[in-house]
């Protein structure tokens, strides 16, 4: 198979591995989303406002305002009003659960009934979908006017802690089935064009003999092994000497098929190269400032 036909090939792939983890993630995404939660959560804040507005009528109070329901916490809410007001627990708690029922998402909740002043408890109940677990004590006391805030606890849905877990449990998982798609993925990085596997791709470069196929310098009879990514940037050097090469056709030719390309690499292996070519004074890689790099060799 021809080099270009394994660097099509090899993007094919790459590209279906693209492919394949944008899919994870829409599906991330859809799991995550949280459109219908909202809706649920401000069709509560208007039940927990009609509480409050009911509560004023049984106080016998038809003028004065709720004021605005306040999330106090993730799953807790409050009901404050413009005005004193007074309550009897049995109306509150039937008004409360007749209200709640209306909410698919509200089958356990505390209540509390704070004096606005020192917020202490003036009464309080929890209510459970297992009704034998049910709080409810005092109901028929009444209690005196007064600054009244209530607090409305709901327990979690049990639905979003198990969408909740599953998304953050399986994210490690994805990641990882996604970088073992990346690896698979990534295409083979050859010689350049020209320079078959096979061939023996000697450079000689003043007295440095470069041996691309088996990644080594020989200067003066000793021998310097290069590291892969050294060797594909020297070879580029070695095709065109004592000519300009600019930066960003070196960061291409390298680095492209990483993904992600990192000016400060190109300056760590030019300075690998140059200290490995040091032995030979009548070669090294100059910065054309502006420009690119020139592999110089002197005569």
């Amino acid at each position: 198979m021809s080099n270009s036909q394994k660097l099509l090939s090899g993007k094919r792939r790459y590209l279906y591995a693209l492919i394949l983890l944008l899919f994870i993630a829409v599906i991330c995404v859809a799991f995550s989303m949280t459109g219908s939660d909202d809706f649920a959560i401000a069709r509560r804040e208007v039940l927990l406002r009609r509480i409050g507005h009911e509560l004023l009528l049984q106080s016998g109070d038809s003028r004065s305002r709720v004021l605005p329901v306040k999330k106090i916490a993730k799953n807790e809410y409050q009901i404050r009003f413009e005005k004193e007001l007074t309550f009897r627990p049995g109306s509150l708690v039937n008004t409360i659960g007749r209200l709640l029922a209306q909410d698919p998402l509200a089958s356990d909740y505390i209540v509390n009934v704070l004096n606005s002043g020192d917020s202490s408890v003036a009464y309080g109940y929890a209510i459970s979908k297992n009704k034998k677990d049910d709080i409810v004590a005092c109901i028929g006391r009444e209690q005196p006017s007064a600054r009244y805030m209530i607090n409305i606890k709901f327990k979690p849905p049990k639905i979003n802690n198990a969408k909740n877990g599953y998304l953050l449990g399986s994210l490690p998982f994805l990641a990882f089935i996604g970088f073992i798609f990346l690896r698979s993925a990534k295409p083979r990085r050859g010689l350049p064009e020209g320079q078959d596997a096979g061939d023996t791709s000697l450079f000689t470069l003043g007295s440095v003999l470069f041996d691309a196929k088996n990644r080594n310098l020989v200067i003066n009879g000793n021998a310097t092994d290069l590291t892969g990514t050294e060797t594909r940037v020297l070879l580029i050097f070695a095709s065109s000497p004592n000519e300009i090469i600019e930066r960003s056709r070196l960061q291409k030719e390298i680095w492209e098929d990483e993904g992600v390309i990192v000016g400060r690499s190109l300056d760590m292996f030019i300075s690998k190269l140059r200290k490995k070519l040091e032995p030979d004074p009548n070669i090294k890689i100059a910065v054309i400032r502006g420009k690119g790099y020139k592999l110089e060799i002197s005569a």
